[in-house]
């Protein structure tokens, strides 16, 4: 019995230390990330997400999608496939106002942040 508690005390802490990197603050649509755990070039690419995939949606709907693996509008695999289609999509958009560059970071961020949350 005690063997089976001790085993079961380190699996939850085995658990809840998989998703410590990705820090969620705020709720509903002022739900984001929280960077500071971030290293310095997903940072820099967070602070480009922050101004411009705002101007469509909340942080909300890609903080869900990260956590979920499902795109919450189309209820499809949000994986590294996604990213990369929705950020060719963004380009496309002539209101997104993204340049290259900017979508190649937000990509890059999107597929760093499914990495970490799948660990």
């Amino acid at each position: 019995m005690k063997k089976t508690f001790s085993f079961l005390v380190l699996l939850c802490m085995a658990a809840t230390s998989a998703h410590a990197g990705l820090k969620v603050v705020g709720k509903g649509d002022n739900m984001h990330y929280d960077p500071s755990s971030f290293p310095p070039a997903m940072k820099a690419s967070y602070d480009i997400m922050k101004v411009k995939c705002i101007k469509c949606h909340t942080l909300e709907r890609t903080v869900v999608a990260i956590q979920t693996g499902i795109a919450p509008i189309s209820g499809q695999p949000f994986d590294r496939n996604a990213t990369k289609a929705y950020g060719v999509k963004m380009l496309r958009k002539p209101d997104s106002n993204m340049n290259k560059k900017e979508v190649k970071a937000t990509v890059e961020l999107m597929n760093w942040l499914l990495d970490q949350a799948n660990q």
